[in-house]
């Protein structure tokens, strides 16, 4: 990839990231704020524009050519606006026509976070070498993208390869999308912790009843930890499989918190896999933790905006 810079937004619940990235995914200026995700609007977008404020005192901001946005969805690459669940204040919220304006114009790309990360993960990290690719967050929520011959997939809205909500258990539990059984209702941090505490599993004497100490405690031996975390395994694997049958990809990836619990999420997820891609052409299905960490969004926006840069036709707003 060319070796001039592109800035890249990586946009969640929580923070608000910025870069300028060189060709090579390495990170060469950053900055960052809390998301003040309860606020209005308007008060959010200021966030933005205080992220973009510090990117464009860089002395290296000349030399930025594009800009990339990983953002939480819904995300519309159509209409250049964004709908994130976690941050209800932007509603069909305009932000390519409002961070173009803040950065005087450059071409401006719009993706959601699970096809950013997939982006980061394809160019440098896990799925490398591969042409066909899922990649998955599973954390507080669960998304992903895809790599299809060799060529990201964000689809016509950036939003394809949303895993998370793809129905494993049609008589399931209602999720907050609408529909039922979906995977992110059974294997995300959050509901693997439900889940435990559900079953009986209790906290330890510090009180954290999140999926990482639930985590710690299935690596203990306590079976009701185990159970939950083999009941989102199966859940994923389901889902993978799924995935791999509709496209034929060759590898999955998973990262974010729940992907960090080694072991205990993989060793069951790759024995459900088993029960799940069952036909000869998905048998060989691979499944790897991710490597890119917490800069996967950024890298992957900015991956994004260097392909627009090299194919402007294919810009959608």
């Amino acid at each position: 990839m060319h070796t001039d810079l592109v800035a890249a937004l990586d946009i969640g619940g929580t923070k608000i990231a910025g870069a300028l990235v060189d060709g090579h995914g390495r990170i060469q200026a950053r900055a960052q704020c809390l998301t003040p995700a309860r606020e209005d609007g308007e008060t959010i977008m200021r966030a933005v524009e205080q992220v973009l404020a510090e990117l464009t005192a860089s002395p290296l901001w000349g030399r930025a050519t594009a800009l990339g946005i990983g953002s939480a969805g819904p995300v519309d690459a159509t209409t250049g606006t964004v709908s994130p669940v976690n941050v209800p204040g932007w509603r069909d919220f305009p932000l390519v026509a409002r961070v173009r304006a803040a950065v005087g114009g450059l071409p401006v790309e719009l993706i959601g976070d699970g096809v950013a990360i997939t982006a980061a993960e394809h160019w440098q990290g896990a799925a490398r070498g591969h042409d066909n690719a899922l990649c998955m967050v599973v954390s507080t929520g669960v998304g992903g993208g895809l790599v299809l011959n060799g060529r990201l997939h964000p689809g016509p809205t950036g939003n394809a390869g949303h895993i998370g909500h793809i129905s494993v258990d049609l008589d399931g539990d209602l999720c907050p999308c609408g529909a039922r059984g979906c995977v992110e209702r059974i294997a995300s941090g959050p509901n693997i912790a439900r889940r435990a505490i559900e079953n009986g599993w209790q906290a330890g004497p510090d009180g954290d009843g999140s999926a990482a100490a639930v985590a710690a405690a299935a690596r203990s031996g306590d079976p009701v930890a185990i159970a939950s975390f083999k009941r989102a395994a199966q859940a994923l694997a389901a889902g993978i499989a799924a995935t791999a049958t509709l496209v034929e990809i060759d590898i999955a990836v998973i990262g974010g918190g729940v992907g960090k619990a080694g072991d205990v999420l993989f060793a069951p997820l790759r024995k459900a896999l088993g029960d799940y891609a069952t036909l000869s052409f998905v048998q060989r299905l691979a499944v790897e933790p991710a490597q890119m960490g917490t800069d996967a969004g950024l890298v992957g926006a900015a991956a994004a905006a260097l392909a627009r840069r090299a194919d402007p036709a294919a810009a959608r707003v």
